[in-house]
């Protein structure tokens, strides 16, 4: 393994995570250097991701900004959308810049909108025009995740993905938690009408993120691809079926993250302290499970640990439906919390399914004759392809969420249209994953920890 230097950052050539030895030796510590930049980097742009979800909190006509329901669930919406898009072209640029380039990139470019948002925000009249646009840059915090993903697989050998994709993953998505945290930290000490406070802290965070990843994460060349690696992914079947199944995983944990608190003040009328004294709670939780979730599809294979997942979600939105028609606010607190770590266990395992899925194929191609290091260089190339096509599709997951609460707080039937819609694309996921990954003993998306476990636990 070399490292070299140049105007482009440091790369290191001939990284071979699969060679037990070079991992052992150095390997592991400079994998483990990254992925906990990656997760610093990644954090802090779910933060700016998923910040208006509190910001619309404080908007009232106290502060001078009285806007209608509606119009702050458009608010949300809009950086949900930006996010999802940008998630795709993040991922590639991964593979042409380099994974500390780009983080370096990513996270510094957050500045822009975070100062946006601290200006703004403090400024009576200012109109839902202005913050969209606000809204839609603050979007470059979800394309952080992408990037993110693609880069540290190349770090890690397929035995330990599913641990280290649900620890990078489940990092950055505490950052939703903790902005939360924070907006409740500014409602239960200086009141409801300061929401500066909350864009304004994460300034010097952002800045000190940059730094820390422009001085110490790497460069690795393993991680870039051919040209047409997302064209190849894209008429791949597997794609498709893991980009629906996170729809319904990620989709549900980041759409139900930037909907909670408004959901709470629709459902139950509840103040913003109260609002966001339990937003925080689902996006934690959730946020614990992910991991979890990568290292039990380690254990007992990727598409059995989402089957489990999706029926949980679906159990938790009968609950939701349940306190409705009761008018009960902790049983809908409490629903919606088992929501969220059934959906964050699932984002783990669906992840570890993508490596997964492509190290069988090539398996098979290597069984068949062909030549083993090509076979394994394609998973690789595959993987990384669609790890960011899944990423993007998934996100706009939480899209469709907030457009369905949208319309269905629009109308005297509050949340429930909204929930039955759930429910039901809940049941296609599960049919989906046993009928294409589990009836008859299909392999395919159950992988466990090593590839020569592959013929022993596929279920």
């Amino acid at each position: 393994m070399t490292t070299r230097r140049s105007a482009s950052g440091r790369w290191i050539e001939d990284w071979d995570p699969e060679n037990e030895a070079l991992w052992e030796r150095t390997g592991k510590h400079i994998a483990r250097r990254n992925l906990l930049l990656s997760i610093l980097s990644e954090h802090i742009g779910f933060s700016v991701w998923s910040m208006w979800s509190v910001l619309v909190l404080f908007m009232s006509p106290k502060i001078g900004l009285g806007f209608a329901p509606d119009e702050k669930f458009l608010l949300v919406v809009v950086p949900t959308l930006v996010g999802a898009l940008l998630r795709l072209p993040y991922s590639y640029a991964v593979t042409r810049f380099g994974g500390r380039n780009w983080t370096v990139f990513a996270s510094a470019a957050l500045l822009l909108p975070t100062a946006a948002a601290t200006y703004f925000v403090q400024r009576p009249g200012t109109p839902l025009w202005v913050f969209l646009l606000i809204g839609a840059a603050t979007g470059l915090g979800g394309g952080n995740f992408a990037s993110s993903m693609t880069n540290i697989t190349a770090f890690y050998p397929q035995r330990r993905q599913g641990w280290a994709l649900g620890l990078n993953a489940g990092g950055g998505n505490l950052g939703v938690a903790v902005v939360q945290l924070l907006g409740l930290l500014v409602i239960s000490t200086v009141g409801d009408t300061h929401p500066a406070y909350v864009a304004g802290g994460y300034l010097p965070l952002i800045a000190l993120v940059s730094l820390l990843a422009a001085l110490k994460m790497d460069n690795v060349t393993v991680v870039r691809t051919e040209p047409g690696a997302q064209r190849e992914a894209a008429l791949t079947g597997h794609t498709w079926w893991i980009s629906l199944l996170y729809i319904g995983t990620f989709g549900s944990f980041i759409g139900f993250g930037f909907a909670f608190g408004l959901v709470l003040q629709n459902q139950f009328g509840s103040t913003p302290l109260e609002a966001a004294s339990f937003t925080f709670l689902g996006p934690l939780l959730g946020s614990v499970a992910r991991p979890l979730g990568g290292t039990l599809a380690d254990h007992f294979g990727g598409a059995r640990v989402t089957l489990y997942s999706f029926a949980g979600m679906a159990a938790g939105i009968s609950v939701l439906l349940v306190a409705t028609y009761a008018h009960s606010f902790a049983t809908f607190v409490a629903g919606f919390t088992a929501l969220f770590v059934m959906s964050g266990t699932g984002n783990g395992s669906t992840y570890k399914m993508i490596p997964a899925v492509f190290a069988r194929d090539a398996e098979v191609a290597v069984t068949s004759g062909q030549d083993a290091r090509a076979a394994f260089a394609r998973a690789r190339r595959l993987t990384g392809a669609v790890i960011g096509i899944a990423g993007a599709v998934g996100a706009l997951g939480g899209v469709a969420i907030n457009l369905a609460f949208r319309s269905s707080y629009g109308t005297p039937g509050g949340g429930a249209p909204a929930f039955y819609g759930f429910l039901a694309f809940y049941a296609l996921c599960a049919v989906l994953i046993w009928a294409v990954y589990l009836r008859g003993g299909r392999a395919a998306g159950a992988l466990s920890v090593t590839s020569t476990q592959a013929t022993s636990r596929v279920r």
